[in-house]
């Protein structure tokens, strides 16, 4: 029996080793706030786009732009980042119509992060912005964690070894503790 104690000691050792060392590959930077909100219908031009994020933002690493229902480029400055903020200051003002969002960061282990979300200005005293030619396509959203996040993300193409290195450290310590049980009563049967 204290084998047994010893091989199952041992067998939680391996396993909390193995995820402390996995969990930096985890944290990934993404998207918890946007202003305006993916899908959102504002009453008035915006004069910034603001994105807030899990991580600190690398200015030199940021890339924020807002493109019409045509594709074409919004005028704006060159995004900022303040902390964990990200900002594009548009220098005009947006006429009635469907926008885009896209934006680029770095996560703090280095994995880039993509995505991208639609809102819409529908503003009474704006003039309409002239339809679409050809139909665009919206990826569907990352899945969030909180009610605020689902309000807030767009897309992402953060696609990690969370979940497939979860799986792998499950199915390691399950075959550990198998082969510890099996020497355990192997070795019971044999006293």
């Amino acid at each position: 029996m204290r084998i047994a104690r010893l091989v199952t000691a041992a067998v939680v050792a391996a396993a909390v080793a193995v995820i402390s060392t996995g969990s930096p590959a985890l944290a990934h930077n993404s998207l918890t706030k946007a202003v305006p909100a993916k899908n959102a219908t504002v009453a008035e031009s915006p004069a910034k786009v603001e994105l807030s994020f899990l991580q600190k933002v690398d200015a030199t690493k940021l890339t924020i732009e807002v493109t019409d229902a045509q594709g074409q480029k919004v005028p704006s400055d060159r995004p900022e980042a303040d902390g964990k903020k990200g900002v594009l200051t548009l220098t005009g003002t947006l006429a009635n119509g469907t926008y885009s969002v896209a934006y680029s960061v770095v996560s703090e282990d280095g994995h880039p992060v993509k995505g991208s979300y639609k809102f819409t200005v529908d503003s009474p005293a704006a003039p309409s912005a002239p339809p679409s030619a050809t139909p665009t396509l919206e990826t569907p959203a990352a899945p969030a964690a909180s009610p605020e996040t689902v309000a807030a993300a767009g897309t992402s193409d953060d696609d990690g070894p969370g979940a497939g290195l979860i799986i792998a450290i499950v199915a390691a310590v399950a075959v550990i503790a198998a082969g510890a049980i099996f020497v355990a009563r192997r070795r019971k049967t044999t006293e």
